[in-house]
């Protein structure tokens, strides 16, 4: 009897790959009007990478969406830019800035965080476009408020999200239909880690931001974590230690609350090392998610993603 064989050369990230590809040809054939919230960050350059594997060399059936709250980091913003013409993707631009001169949003103060207030910006946006479904990179193992989330994740005429009434997603089977005016939220890298996102993108050799590794940056210690100095929405108070040191970023945000990690992680090999030992949760650098325990849950009630 011949002895029987198994293939070990389909690995847990081959499988997590395989599930994501799924998921977006699933959305490209059950909606319409789709759109990739694209940021630059870490997880949305992977989202980008799995829509190429799912649809090239057809064009990309989605456009690319981000809600710019001006308070971005510089290095970020042109890596967006220059990836999203790399694909010949369209790229739509919110920009908070002109949301606040509309009206449509009133920030308490120049220095304050703007992640909350992206989320009347992105409701607009979505709205404009006429989306009806944006997919997004956010993962469970983020938040406790993430960890509720569907793949497919469904939102009321209002963009408000209520864990209780999402749908089941038995044996992978997702029903994408929704009512006039109601939208999805997509998550394909739901079961992913961050660990998983990172050899990821040492597999598919993805080009990142240089946020995300160490260099050296001037940053002031405030509300108990380093921040960079960002003239002149976060610049040293009276009282306020300031220091230059090698940082990177964990997570890229509003450079009013993202966190730098003191890190010599220079290459993705020594970053994977340090995700690998780390024993906090990534956004554990990004104060706004520290206001109180359902900071998170309640911005997501409101319609953020």
């Amino acid at each position: 009897m011949d002895q029987i064989r198994h293939d070990t050369s389909w690995t847990a990230l081959d499988a997590l790959e395989a599930e994501a590809i799924h998921i977006l040809r699933e959305v490209a054939a059950e909606t319409e009007r789709a759109v990739v919230l694209f940021s630059g960050g870490k997880d949305s350059v992977c989202v980008l990478r799995l829509c190429e594997k799912a649809f090239r060399p057809a064009r990309l059936p989605f456009r690319l969406l981000h809600v710019d709250t001006g308070h971005n980091f510089p290095e970020v913003l042109a890596f967006r830019d220059r990836r999203a013409e790399e694909l010949g993707a369209e790229l739509v631009v919110a920009e908070l800035e002109q949301a606040i001169a509309r009206g449509l949003v009133r920030p308490h103060g120049p220095a304050e965080s703007r992640n909350r207030a992206q989320i009347p910006v992105l409701l607009d946006a979505l709205e404009s476009l006429e989306v009806r479904a944006a997919i997004g990179g956010a993962r469970r193992d983020e938040e406790k408020a993430r960890a509720k989330e569907r793949f497919f994740s469904f939102r009321d005429s209002f963009g408000q999200w209520e864990p209780r009434r999402q749908r089941p997603e038995l044996w992978d089977l997702y029903n994408a239909g929704v009512n006039p005016g109601d939208q999805l939220r997509v998550f394909p890298l739901s079961n992913w880690t961050e660990l998983d996102v990172w050899r990821y993108i040492a597999r598919e050799r993805l080009e990142l931001p240089s946020v995300y590794f160490a260099h050296e940056r001037e940053v002031v210690f405030r509300g108990g974590q380093w921040l960079g100095v960002h003239p002149p929405v976060v610049v040293p108070q009276p009282g306020e230690e300031t220091r230059r040191m090698n940082v990177r970023m964990r997570t890229v945000g509003d450079v009013t609350c993202t966190g730098c990690l003191p890190s010599d992680a220079a290459d993705l090999n020594q970053v994977i090392a340090e995700v690998a030992a780390a024993r906090t949760s990534e956004r554990s650098g990004r104060a706004d998610d520290r206001v109180n325990e359902t900071s998170m849950e309640d911005r997501k009630r409101e319609g953020y993603f």
